[in-house]
């Protein structure tokens, strides 16, 4: 890791610091996003508590750690990050992410305050569908099935173009129909997911076959089952030849 991997922007966030400096924090930063690749989040946090220590001023290092905090499920830590990142940068990109904190820290009317505010009308496309499959969710909580499904009739729901959020949105949709009874449609884009879903972001094949009635079978588990039967059976033949003296 040279830490010349991050994005132009972040190294210019980093022209604030001293060559060493900003050098040493890229290196924790890539790390991050590499540890937190691979579920190491104890790693992540430890390179992103450093990153913010060296460079406490930085947009990407507050919104690092406050990333690791989000994926440990720390809602309030999370938050307090992406806003002091938010404050730092001037950037709401983050807004998505801050919505779901409200909405893990069991705050929905707060939650959906924020994703109506002025700053989301800022967010790229693919923002604006994160932040559309975060507002569905809080309907869904609140038991307002109707409104989290129309929550994600975007423009890009539709879309025929296959993009990174394809599978993910379309998967969320097919959820929030299920919500309403809907297992038709529910089936018809748990399949278009499954379909977009090259990454293997979500279960939409599983799900599908659930709807469909399919049993999946561990064939392992069951070669074990086989193999365990078979010891029985030995022993059933040792006793059988054992005689009634062995049994008593």
């Amino acid at each position: 890791m040279t830490g010349k991997e991050l994005d132009r922007s972040v190294h210019q966030q980093l022209r604030t610091l001293s060559k060493e400096n900003a050098e040493g924090v890229a290196q924790h930063l890539v790390m991050v996003a590499a540890l937190l690749e691979a579920e190491d989040l104890v790693g992540a946090e430890a390179h992103a508590e450093t990153a913010v220590r060296r460079a406490g001023r930085v947009p990407a290092a507050r919104e690092a750690l406050g990333l690791v905090a989000y994926r440990k499920g720390e809602w309030a830590r999370a938050l307090s990050e992406f806003r002091t990142a938010r404050r730092l940068s001037g950037s709401s990109h983050m807004l998505p992410l801050m919505v779901d904190c409200e909405r893990g820290l069991g705050r929905p009317e707060r939650a959906l305050e924020l994703a109506t505010s002025p700053e989301a009308r800022t967010l790229t496309v693919e923002e604006r569908v994160e932040l559309a499959i975060v507002i569905s969710g809080i309907r869904r909580d609140l038991g307002q099935p109707q409104a989290a499904v129309l929550a994600l009739q975007i423009p890009q729901l539709k879309s025929s173009a296959r993009k990174p959020w394809t599978a993910r949105l379309s998967y969320a949709y097919a959820d929030a129909l299920l919500a309403t009874g809907d297992e038709s449609g529910a089936r018809d884009w748990f399949s278009r997911a499954a379909d977009a879903d090259d990454e293997g972001e979500t279960d939409a094949a599983d799900r599908l076959a659930e709807l469909d009635g399919v049993v999946m079978v561990d064939l392992l588990e069951d070669e074990n089952d086989d193999e365990d039967d078979q010891i029985d059976g030995a022993d059933d033949v040792d006793d059988e030849a054992a005689g009634p003296s062995r049994r008593a």
